[in-house]
């Protein structure tokens, strides 16, 4: 039996999954005490009449942190019985905070005595015992319920379970790091397009980027050397047993730098791991 748990801090986007995992034939539970997992799990998979072989569960911080402080040794008994994927989603705070004014939604944790704000930290906080125990985490915050739900699938529905399903993220460090980053490289001492004149409205997909970027040492130096820490350290991160890895890589704004450094190094992983994913995370703003 597979099952995948999703949880995250209440706006990243839990339903949104859960549903998504519901619609490609998942059996779907939503707020589940964490102490009944692994009794749910054993019913599910030894009960014949109630088996079932891919279950979608849903965990948030509603749980006592008492119960959320066991999780990890409750995984250890559900991996008895299933083949376990933990997926947690999280967002920027100020997106959070901007998502429960638009929909006017109360969070489960505010009270008269803690706000939206301290409520979304304290969130975190109880979490926490997820987030280390997570496969995959996916930070939703610049995401439509239409890219969370694709992501969703392609990440998860879409991997080869058998192989590391690797994402290759560029970003901008002037927005900060990305959330669901796993190992992240600087390109920020590179040359930078940006101050070319011709090239500043482009980005680094753009065959004159491109040409500009081929024709600078350090940047070809840079690319072999990630590259060669990649293949070497990427199989040895997949005999560790995980399932999911992205790989960020960023420069000052995420357009031109960050964004040929990704694209060319799939290019060069793309036959030793085809199911390889490239987001490009400044230019799908």
């Amino acid at each position: 039996m597979q099952l995948i748990i999703i949880s995250g801090r209440s706006g990243s986007g839990k339903s949104t999954a859960l549903h998504q995992l519901e619609d490609e034939g998942f059996y779907a539970i939503d707020n589940l005490p964490v102490s009944l997992l692994p009794a749910l799990v054993q019913e599910l998979s030894q009960n014949p009449l109630k088996a079932h072989k891919q279950v979608a569960v849903c965990i948030d911080a509603r749980n006592s942190q008492a119960e959320l402080q066991r999780f990890k040794s409750l995984c250890e008994q559900v991996r008895q019985y299933a083949k376990l994927s933990i997926v947690f989603l999280d967002a920027a705070e100020d997106k959070l905070i901007k998502r429960f004014s638009e929909t006017r939604r109360r969070h489960p944790l505010t009270s008269k005595a803690l706000p939206l704000a301290e409520a979304i930290k304290l969130e975190a906080i109880l979490l926490e015992p997820i987030v280390v125990e997570a496969s995959l985490t996916i930070d939703s915050s610049d995401m439509t319920v239409h890219d969370l739900r694709a992501a969703i699938r392609d990440r998860i529905l879409g991997a080869d379970a058998a192989q590391l399903a690797i994402q290759l993220k560029s970003f901008g460090f002037k927005r900060g790091l990305p959330i669901d980053a796993d190992l992240v490289f600087d390109l920020r001492m590179l040359p930078n397009p940006h101050w070319n004149e011709s090239l500043r409205k482009l980005t680094g997909r753009d065959p004159e980027v491109v040409a500009f970027l081929q024709d600078e040492v350090d940047v070809q130096k840079m690319h072999d050397d990630i590259l060669s820490y990649l293949q070497h350290w990427l199989p040895k991160i997949e005999a560790s047993n995980r399932s999911y890895f992205t790989v960020a890589i960023g420069c000052t704004g995420g357009q031109h730098r960050s964004v040929y450094m990704a694209e060319t190094l799939a290019s060069s992983l793309q036959s030793q791991y085809p199911g390889l994913q490239v987001r490009h995370r400044e230019l799908q703003l």
